[in-house]
């Protein structure tokens, strides 16, 4: 057969096993690419899930300790704050009521 493809060395016979081989081969290859592309759409689409999942959480023994710190801090200083504002409440009360027993005694 002049122009075909000859692989096996006969002339009268054909072996078509390469060609199912390619066609094979690149429909495995196709599907890879089209997989691969869906798959970098989704990550696209999730990656705050993704990393979610990847995203190796903190030890518990050392959490626990910064947190209990922290709320003690915390605590502290709302007490602060409300010392303060009972001050600030005090020092606006105060005053007036000296001047009103400073005005009584001068009278």
């Amino acid at each position: 057969m002049p122009g075909g493809y000859r692989v096996m060395g006969d002339e009268d016979s054909i072996d078509y096993s390469v060609h199912e081989a390619w066609n094979e081969a690149t429909n495995v290859y196709l599907v890879v690419i089209l997989v691969s592309f869906g798959l970098f759409m989704y990550a696209k689409r999730n990656k705050r899930r993704i990393m979610r999942i990847f995203s190796v959480p903190p030890p518990t023994d050392t959490l626990s300790e910064p947190k209990f710190y922290d709320t003690i801090s915390k605590i502290r200083l709302r007490q602060q704050l409300e010392m303060y504002s009972v001050s600030r409440k005090y020092d606006y009360q105060q005053p007036q009521s000296q001047a009103d027993s400073v005005q009584l005694s001068l009278e």
